[in-house]
């Protein structure tokens, strides 16, 4: 079990609340990726969480915590977009890594289309803490992405992802992802990716209609080690905000696991080997948010924030990152 110790630490004099990726580091598993447009995922950040341009102009502006380890500031976008429309041009990776997302450019699923579209800095409003934030509202023919990532597992090496999305936005096109994904923006065959999905596109599915917490790991969106046919173990999400799990190790062993972001603990959907055809991965290390691999773009959903480990994180070492989640006091604005 976890202790005091991974939930506050000393930072010069003064006792602070561990964040997400100072958890997951004290559990052995530090963040490659970290991205949030609400808070910062590190309780010493102080750093840009995003980048925003207003049309009268074009001039853009990055949008910060309001103190370090705090909720964005969303005071500045409001003043910065007053009387004009903004959307959001970067997310910046909160890790010394940069591997930051910015605009997807045409894919395998769009060919000789051009990159995709931004999303509105104003379309996801919502309150920590009683602070006002925004997160990312991503509409059909939206999309971020990075192909040239630094520390992203690639192969069969071991790796974890959360992301908190809005349980109420969703769709049943391909794909609502987080994750990681092929470089070239093409469908290079299954196992070539693992990635959090977000929706009811139906395959592999989950009890009820929907929508799921899915692995979309390249040619098939899982709940399971099977290819098709119920898992009743994954249950249809009816709160507002989700935190949503999906994690992978090379002794082929994956999970999937979920819970209410403003309540309670997480549960464990699914645990265990891979589908047929998906050991070892082929993991390309490449970052998504709002598409598919090969930039399917038809799926919609709103990001509030996650991040991407280097190792395969514990359930205790999730389980309190889910705490720290809770204590955010994530609601509608």
């Amino acid at each position: 079990m976890f202790n005091l110790k991974f939930s506050l630490f000393i930072l010069g004099a003064q006792l602070v609340a561990a964040a997400s990726c100072d958890i997951y580091a004290s559990g052995g598993t530090p963040c490659v990726a970290a991205h949030s447009t609400t808070r910062a995922l590190f309780s010493a950040y102080s750093g840009s969480l995003y980048q925003v341009k207003r049309k009268s102009d074009n001039g853009t502006t990055n949008i910060a915590p309001l103190s370090a380890g705090g909720v964005a500031n969303a005071t500045a976008q409001d003043s910065f977009c007053a009387g004009t429309t903004c959307v959001i041009t970067t997310i910046f990776d909160q890790t010394s890594r940069s591997n930051h997302l910015t605009r997807a450019p045409a894919g395998g699923a769009t060919p000789g289309a051009g990159p995709d579209s931004l999303a509105p800095a104003d379309g996801a409003p919502v309150k920590l803490n009683g602070q006002k934030a925004y997160g990312v509202f991503i509409s059909p023919g939206t999309g971020y992405r990075n192909d040239k990532t630094n520390g992203i597992a690639t192969g069969d090496a071991a790796e974890g992802l959360y992301a908190i999305f809005d349980g109420t936005h969703y769709n049943g096109d391909c794909c609502f992802d987080y994750g990681n994904a092929e470089v070239s923006a093409n469908d290079t065959g299954p196992g070539h990716m693992e990635a959090i999905y977000f929706g009811t596109a139906r395959a592999n599915a989950g009890a009820g209609s929907g929508p799921w917490v899915l692995a979309d790991l390249e040619d098939g969106l899982y709940t399971s080690a099977s290819s098709k046919g119920t898992t009743a173990s994954n249950p249809t999400i009816t709160e507002r905000f989700v935190t949503a799990i999906v994690k992978g190790e090379p002794r082929n062993q994956w999970a999937i696991r979920g819970g209410n972001s403003q309540s309670g603990s997480l549960s464990t959907f699914y645990s265990g080997v891979r589908p047929n055809g998906y050991n070892p991965m082929k993991k390309e290390g490449a970052i998504i948010l709002g598409i598919g691999g090969d930039n399917s773009d038809r799926a919609e959903g709103t990001f509030y924030e996650g991040v991407m480990t280097s190792g395969y994180p514990s359930d205790a070492t999730e389980n309190s990152v889910q705490a720290n989640i809770v204590a955010a006091k994530y609601t509608a604005a």
